[in-house]
């Protein structure tokens, strides 16, 4: 792997160790991974940020990190509203730990926007073809899919030592070779909103950590495609994906139809929406935003809490940034009894452990809520949540529902 002389010094310690420590773990998975040399990327996305996932062992690594970053760069979400915690009752002890970490992330230069759609914020921009260092699993597909910019699915360590440097090494998804569609797959119904959540999770365990190219009857929306991704990459490891027709690398290049071909169908999907019947439990929680919800979703849900009262526990989970944009949608929301939670989710915060059966819209919380949360997990579009939340037979203000 070649390094430049700055770099060659930068790794000689000459430049200080946190920097020598992170060049080292660049130049190692540029070593592993047959890397030809460092390439500058535009932004980084850091994981390993709540309490719950790095404990103890993480925030002294980064408290004893110094200097700053070299690029923008944001977190991921952490393990609770960092303004308001109290609400979801979180232990103060957690909370504590969790200021901590933040505090670290903030001396070193990092915009502490908690999110696992940077994608949205003002001033955190990305166009077709940047370069990038990006963790969160979704936020990756969605960088790669759907805006065509170029990440691997860096881990926390690895995505904060190019934000360090400004460069990360050049392998996997940077690369043209490595970005053509491996597998085809082709789904023989129309789909509806929710529908491309269950699609990602079906095919997340059929496509595994390939690269899959979509057949669709439907042209879906920025948010559908969100929810696809997000749920390939948590029921399997997809980090890039393409719609033909859709998505940019699709209309743009020529690429060769892959001989692997797989078809899904409606039965399949149909699995995902019949959890319910599988768990046999009622939903003591319900939880909407993962990832975060976009401005559009925000004011869908709060079209369908609009003069409702919610009797079980509802959650709302979108980055402080867009709460902030529209206060008008989240005043509606929290009327209901519904409350909207920045800097984290359902599946990073400790708050969830609590409860032994949790409700959600997404395909990539269905896949992880059991396994990170220790609960069972049922599926229902945004209408079967609110419903879920409101009580199948509860009055609409001036009406019934």
């Amino acid at each position: 792997m070649y390094l430049t002389k700055e770099e060659e010094q930068i790794l000689n310690g000459e430049a200080g160790e946190t920097l020598r420590q992170a060049i080292e773990i660049l130049v190692a998975l540029g070593d592993i991974y047959g890397a030809d040399r460092l390439i500058p990327i535009k932004s980084a996305q850091i994981a390993g940020v709540s309490y719950k996932t790095i404990g103890d062992a993480g925030l002294e690594w980064i408290s004893d990190l110094q200097g700053k970053v070299k690029v923008p760069a944001i977190l991921n979400p952490a393990g609770m509203d960092l303004e308001d915690w109290e609400r979801l009752r979180i232990s103060p002890d957690f909370a504590e730990k969790q200021k901590l970490i933040i505090q670290a992330y903030e001396k070193l230069g990092i915009h502490c926007e908690c999110t696992c759609t940077p994608y949205t914020l003002e001033g955190f921009d990305v166009s077709y073809g940047d370069h990038l260092a990006w963790s969160e699993s979704s936020a990756v597909s969605y960088a790669n899919s759907v805006i065509g910019a170029r990440t691997n699915r860096e881990g926390g360590p690895s995505a904060l030592s190019a934000a360090l440097l400004g460069k990360t090494a050049n392998y996997g998804f940077h690369l043209d070779e490595n970005r053509v569609p491996e597998v085809s797959i082709d789904v023989g119904c129309s789909l509806q909103k929710s529908d491309y959540g269950a699609l990602g999770y079906v095919a997340g365990k059929l496509v595994g950590s390939r690269v899959p190219i979509y057949h669709l009857k439907d042209i879906p929306e920025a948010d559908e495609l969100k929810a696809l991704g997000a749920a390939m990459a948590a029921s399997g490891a997809v980090a890039l994906y393409h719609v033909d027709g859709v998505t940019p690398e699709a209309r743009r290049l020529d690429f060769e139809e892959p001989a692997e071909k797989i078809t899904i169908d409606r039965s399949q999907l149909e699995e995902v929406y019949e959890s319910r019947k599988k768990v046999g439990k009622e939903p003591e929680l319900i939880t909407i935003g993962c990832p975060h919800c976009s401005a559009a979703e925000l004011k869908k849900a709060a079209e369908l809490l609009k003069g409702k009262t919610v009797s079980k526990e509802f959650w709302v989970f979108t980055s402080r940034e867009l709460a902030k944009h529209y206060p008008e949608y989240i005043r509606i929301i929290e009327k209901s009894g519904a409350k909207v939670v920045c800097d984290t989710c359902m599946v990073v915060s400790p708050a969830t452990n609590s409860y032994s059966c949790v409700m959600v819209n997404s395909g990539k919380a269905f896949a992880y809520v059991p396994g990170m949360c220790g609960a069972e997990a049922v599926y229902g579009d945004m209408e079967a949540c609110v419903e879920e939340a409101v009580g199948r037979t509860a009055k609409k203000e001036g009406g019934s529902h």
